[in-house]
């Protein structure tokens, strides 16, 4: 790999002895970013390797890799510059002119710099001369890594002294984007895994009496408390505001400047990341993080990164080439770019394994771009999403069922929960809308949920959905909590009903874990699977007794058009913790009788851990950046994630033969491999066009035009 990459160099040089160094690069029409064909590769500085890093080797590495976009270090916790302001910190190992060749050397070669600014921390030096910047717990601690101290974002170092680097930045380079790390409060220490509770600074205090009226900063995060609530309320304002600056600041400047972050508000480019960080992993990551991100703000570009580390505390250790593999695919197959963010330049890395994936997907990606980045939902299923960073149990149970479609190959769309409202015109389209654990809305996605019922669209509401709102769990699913079970482990779903749960041949029981809720369902229509008591635990010869308990595991309420279930189990937390495909089958059906087509969108006989991504597109190039989407066919993206052992990523098992059929009510004048450009044979029958794609080794795209 060195030795291709020493080539590249020497190539790239004796090509940039001819091009002039004020070559500038021809404006687009758009701003550059909205053409949504980005090869990012983000080269997270250490500190030491700004003495070393040559700016020709660099380029020479990005256009082996065809990335069309790099981020690098500028400014913040340290300057990569040389810095004329007497509150930025200097890299004592910076090169005066690195960055302004590694900008110009890049444009040369058409490729756009995001500069990295992280206003997170600031050095010992800075703080031993305003010691009232940085974060302090209540036992007046600060948060410190080596000697970096986390800041306050209230005080005067991020409300004030960042705009002026973030503006000196701008002013001597002719950057085209910014890219701001770790914006936002900080209550733990993420680089050590330790929790340090609310930022008390005295600037917090302040402004927090101010914009509440008088109330008194709290010092606990806890939800009960009414003070803690208006807390968060306060942080989203002052973090919005911040953002909302930093945007007027840097467009002031110049529009064409993007500005990509951790947020929704106030930036051109939303930033998600896939990181490996806990069990059991989720190999739908990046699609998770692309596709909710885009059907919840469609106006924006998102670029998910892949983030080869394995942790924090591992930096110099990459993730498994196969999973780098499956997270890039999904980037693409979802409607974005390609992102991945690695520790240094490309020279000299610890662990170069992922190389050889990053060339031949970036190579891709270049190659086939006009058939990316332009997609429309074919999906008649919305998953709606907690938030767009979810943890805890309501994540697992959120992920679970997305286990389920995945493998069943349903296709669907998550949403935020947040945001459903500003989607409600879309959401109108779908047929069901599955909420999991979903226990509270805010007011305006409560209201959304009412309309689109009443329009016709039908609700399945897992776990303790709605438990904060007791009205609208009467109302829309005619249930209502009798008890909450904390510790379901020797209950057990009985199954009676074949008709309905078909999938469930030869069962009668089926375990419970975790929580569960006894729920009042006088108010359904139908009440299905009755939840069977604890019974006796013990050894063989004394146990039994599982008892119906009188109450049920699903309950169903219809509503004109719509059908409205409760399952106020946590079948989907089961599924993602044990994989016990019971679960699956139960909620599957249950899918079935609410929307009895969901399963007909794609039929085949594809292994479950076949990535099935389906979209209508449209052609992504010059001639078709400001046109309005108009479908030119569908495209579908096979993922082969059958090397996915749960644990490791081993090399995927080849798939040799795989039925398709697909429903669309336009015959499709052709139907091609893209990776070949072969036709493939096909049929068009009673609104399913059905063909065979052969030999799927990790991805492969089948083209349908009209």
């Amino acid at each position: 790999m060195k030795t291709i990459l020493a080539k590249c160099f020497f190539l790239l040089c004796l090509c940039s002895l001819s091009v002039g160094y004020t070559q500038s690069i021809p404006e687009s029409a758009i701003p550059w970013w909205k053409k949504n064909n980005l090869r990012v590769i983000q080269c997270n500085l250490p500190a030491y390797e700004a003495a070393t890093l040559n700016p020709d080797s660099l380029v020479a590495d990005l256009v082996h890799f065809a990335a069309n976009t790099l981020i690098i270090n500028a400014g913040g916790i340290m300057a990569f510059y040389p810095s004329g302001l007497e509150s930025h910190y200097i890299n004592p190992y910076m090169q005066p002119t690195m960055l302004r060749d590694v900008v110009d050397k890049c444009h040369r070669q058409k490729i756009k710099v995001i500069v990295r600014f992280d206003f997170s921390r600031l050095d010992q030096s800075i703080f031993e001369k305003h010691p009232d910047w940085v974060y302090v717990d209540k036992e007046g601690q600060h948060m410190i890594n080596t000697d970096k101290y986390v800041t306050c974002i209230n005080a005067p170092y991020v409300q004030e002294e960042a705009f002026k680097i973030v503006s000196e930045v701008i002013d001597l380079y002719p950057v085209d984007g910014i890219f701001l790390n770790m914006p936002g409060y900080q209550n733990s220490n993420a680089y050590v895994g330790k929790y340090h509770g609310i930022d008390q600074n005295e600037h917090d205090k302040k402004r927090f009496n101010t914009w509440s009226g008088g109330l008194t900063l709290p010092t606990v995060e806890d939800r009960n408390d009414p003070v803690y609530l208006q807390y968060l309320q306060f942080r989203k304002f002052t973090t919005d505001e911040w953002q909302m600056k930093l945007a007027q600041v840097v467009k002031s400047k110049n529009p064409d400047i993007a500005i990509c972050t951790y947020a929704t508000d106030h930036v051109d480019i939303i930033r998600h990341e896939s990181q490996t960080n806990s069990l059991p992993y989720f190999p739908y990551n990046a699609s998770d993080n692309v596709n909710v991100m885009m059907t919840t703000y469609p106006d924006h570009i998102v670029s998910n990164a892949s983030i080869q580390q394995i942790s924090f505390q591992s930096r110099y250790n990459a993730i498994e080439p196969e999973e780098s593999e499956i997270r890039l695919w999904e980037n693409i197959a979802n409607g974005s770019g390609l992102d991945l963010s690695l520790m240094g330049d490309l020279r000299g890395y610890e662990d170069e394994r992922n190389y050889p994936v990053i060339e031949k997907i970036y190579n891709h990606h270049k190659k086939f771009e006009s058939y990316y980045g332009r997609y429309q939902s074919i999906a008649r299923i919305a998953l709606v999403a907690p938030g767009w960073w979810p943890h805890g149990p309501t994540m697992q149970e959120y992920r679970g069922i997305q286990l389920m479609l995945n493998e069943a190959h349903i296709p669907y769309d998550r949403i935020e929960d947040s945001q459903l409202s500003d989607q409600y015109e879309k959401l109108k389209q779908y047929k069901l809308v599955i909420l999991p654990d979903i226990q509270s809305l805010n007011t305006s996605s409560l209201e959304c949920i009412r309309k689109l019922n009443e329009a016709g669209v039908s609700m399945l509401a897992t776990n303790g959905s709605f438990k904060n709102h007791p009205e609208d769990l009467k109302n829309l699913f005619g249930a209502e909590i009798k008890k909450a079970i904390e510790d379901g482990s020797g209950h057990y779903i009985g199954v009676d009903d074949h008709t309905h749960f078909p999938s469930l041949p030869g069962q009668s029981m089926v375990l419970l874990k975790f929580n569960l809720g006894e729920y009042d369902l006088s108010g359904c229509d139908e009440k299905y699977l009755p939840i069977l008591a604890v019974g006796r635990p013990g050894p063989p010869e004394m146990i039994g007794g599982h008892d119906p308990t009188g109450y049920f595991s699903v309950g169903i309420k219809r509503a004109g058009l719509a059908k409205n279930a409760i399952l106020p189990l946590n079948l989907g937390r089961l599924y993602y913790l044990h994989g016990y495909e019971d679960h699956k089958h139960i909620v599957l059906d249950l899918i079935q009788l609410l929307y009895p087509l969901a399963d007909q969108a794609i039929v085949t006989d594809a292994h479950p851990r076949i990535e099935t991504i389906l979209h209508e597109y449209m052609l992504n190039n010059e001639a078709t950046y400001r046109k309005p989407f108009k479908a030119k066919g569908l495209i579908l993206h096979l993922i082969n994630l059958t090397g996915f052992s749960g644990n490791t990523y081993f090399k995927p098992s080849r798939q040799d033969q795989i039925h398709i059929k697909i429903v669309t009510s336009r015959t499709p004048r052709v139907v091609k491999n893209l990776d070949t450009n072969l036709a493939i044979p096909f049929t068009y029958k009673s609104g399913m066009v059905s063909f065979v794609y052969m030999g799927l080794v990790n991805h492969g795209a089948v083209v349908m035009d009209y």
